[in-house]
């Protein structure tokens, strides 16, 4: 090899390049989480009983409020890995924790 080229294995490597690829690689759980648990919260929401004898309808809401916790649950415990917040910031995790809230509140209000 002569000296005026050089080979691209002897460059130097950014240390943001391997962070820019392993969020991409982590954005997709969260951003999958974060969409699963709008969806089972937007059926929570939008499940209305008849009265209070529809008993399908409390179990319906729980399990959509349940589940929606459980998906942003998963997004906040892959976001509390060191590893994961020296990449991704707290603004990932910021939507799965709304959501996960507001089924907190949806579960609660169901009067079920």
């Amino acid at each position: 090899m002569s000296s005026g080229s050089q080979c691209w294995s002897d460059r130097p490597r950014h240390p943001d390049n391997d962070r820019r690829l392993l969020r991409v690689i982590l954005a997709v759980p969260v951003v999958m989480l974060t969409v699963v648990s709008a969806f089972f919260l937007w059926l929570a929401v939008n499940t209305r009983p008849d009265g209070d004898w529809d008993e399908a309808a409390y179990g319906g809401i729980e399990l959509g409020s349940a589940l929606a916790v459980v998906s942003a649950g998963a997004v906040g415990a892959l976001w509390l890995a060191p590893s994961v917040r020296r990449v991704m910031r707290w603004p990932w995790a910021v939507p799965a924790v709304v959501l996960g809230v507001t089924a907190v509140a949806r579960w609660v209000s169901s009067g079920a």
